[in-house]
């Protein structure tokens, strides 16, 4: 039941990292505060379709 997804960069929407979620749980779309060598800081990653 689980699924990749793929987190984004709120910033410089570089697709940085990719993760795991249980789509039964957790139905609408993650936000992580992880770093982004891009930008070179700590900001938001979203997930993206």
């Amino acid at each position: 039941m689980r699924v990749l997804v793929t987190l984004a960069c709120q910033e410089c929407k570089q697709r940085n990292y990719t993760t795991t979620k249980n789509k039964k749980t957790t139905p609408d779309r993650l936000s992580f505060r992880k770093y982004c060598k891009f930008c070179n800081a700590h900001t938001v990653h979203k997930e993206t379709r």
